[in-house]
């Protein structure tokens, strides 16, 4: 019965969450995927911070720091930039991120057994978690009509990519992936992500972005599955190194919002660049 009620509390959050999604990643204006984007990412930061920090002080801190930080990753190119100032003020964003939070260390360390490693937790959750979900909002804010299906091709491989590797592991698993990160992960699994995940980019090809080629839809349905099942593995290394089952709670059956967004943490940035580089110049 537990277990049902898990399934049906994951279907429920489902049910609601995609139509939702659906509409805010079409809608015209990139403000409201950098709307979502921001409040997850505070989230996902705070419960990367829970995680990792033990003052509260600390997490509220690093938390506040890393709003403002990657507020400033997105909107200060595009408010103060030409073109080809953009990656000198995107620089400026990762100092915010970095700066004050040396800063705040060095004049309340607390513990000095425990504060290097308690300001790079800061720093990474930052950089990592923060700045790398922003990317969301980059993609949909940087390829004009087509920014809102790279979106949802992104969200769409990060979680078919995950029931994918869950349906094979569970019919064809055998061999162990990596069984002192995750001991239930399986390379069929592995395989069935990739499989999955590549058919959900055919999809997504032949019905939002037929433009794209083939070749390059497959590749980086492929290559997204794979970066995405590295994003589950570090965030599952984290769990594993202090002691956690989930990041939180937030989603009834799924975990906290770091946990539904630790593949999209790697393939977001990759589709960015692929993009940039391979499917629509400039």
């Amino acid at each position: 019965m537990a277990r049902l009620g898990n399934l049906a509390s994951r279907v429920l959050v489902a049910a609601v969450a995609v139509p939702l999604l659906i509409v805010i990643v079409y809608q015209e204006s990139p403000v409201y995927v950098w709307a979502f984007a921001f409040a997850a990412s505070i989230v996902a930061m705070f419960e990367f911070f829970s995680m990792t920090l033990d003052d509260p002080l600390d997490r509220r801190v690093s938390a506040g720091i890393g709003a403002v930080a990657v507020a400033a990753f997105y909107w200060l190119p595009d408010a103060f930039a030409h073109e080809q100032q953009v990656l000198a003020i995107q620089n400026a964003a990762l100092v915010v991120a970095v700066l004050p939070v040396a800063l705040y260390y060095l004049f309340r360390f607390g513990d000095m057994g425990t504060v290097a490693r308690r300001m790079a937790f800061s720093m990474s959750g930052i950089v990592y978690v923060g700045f790398l979900l922003a990317f969301l909002a980059l993609i949909k804010r940087d390829f004009g009509d087509a920014g809102g299906h790279l979106v949802a091709f992104v969200l769409a491989i990060a979680w078919l990519s995950d029931t994918g590797a869950y349906v094979a592991g569970r019919l064809f698993g055998r061999h162990k992936l990596y069984p002192a990160v995750s001991p239930k992960k399986t390379w069929e699994g592995a395989a069935g992500a990739i499989v999955f995940a590549v058919l959900a980019a055919v999809v997504i090809k032949l019905w939002l972005l037929p433009e794209v080629g083939w070749v390059d839809m497959i590749v980086l349905g492929a290559l997204s599955s794979v970066f995405g099942q590295l994003g589950d593995l570090v965030i599952s290394f984290v769990k594993r190194s202090q002691g956690v089952k989930d990041t939180g709670g937030l989603l009834a059956g799924h975990g906290g919002v770091l946990d539904r967004f630790d593949a999209v943490l790697m393939i977001a940035p990759l589709v960015y660049v692929y993009a940039s580089l391979r499917l629509f110049y400039g």
